[in-house]
């Protein structure tokens, strides 16, 4: 898991936990089946009147030593279409099992890092 953070166009944030899946530089998540409170989701709306975003994944154990947490600034866009979420789905697919049995609707959030900050607490 990971937190996406958009900016809507009043300048607030909005931070949401997505699946992922990454491929070099590029950051793939998907629209999926979990409930929704809408399906007018506020990541999209954001992502289109403002594309800079920031992802966040991170763990957390008792063990201090043991945390870690990564993050990509970038930018992202909207995939729709069969045409264009199908490599990612597939990569989305070969991360978490569940997406085998029911794939994503969509659409697709691609992000383009640009930017990648992160810390552990020992170089384990």
């Amino acid at each position: 898991m990971a937190r996406l953070a958009t900016v809507g166009r009043d300048g607030r944030p909005h931070i949401v936990p997505v699946t992922f899946a990454a491929d070099g530089d590029v950051i793939y998540s998907a629209v999926d089946a979990k409930p929704k409170s809408s399906t007018r989701l506020r990541r999209l709306a954001n992502i289109a009147a403002q594309p800079r975003v920031a992802l966040l994944a991170d763990h957390y154990e008792d063990e201090w030593d043991r945390l870690w947490w990564a993050r990509a600034d970038g930018t992202a866009t909207v995939l729709a279409g069969a045409a264009g979420m199908a490599e990612p789905l597939e990569l989305l697919a070969r991360r978490y099992p569940q997406y085998r049995l029911t794939p994503p609707g969509g659409p697709v959030i691609r992000v383009l890092a640009e930017r990648w900050t992160g810390w552990a607490g020992s170089a384990r």
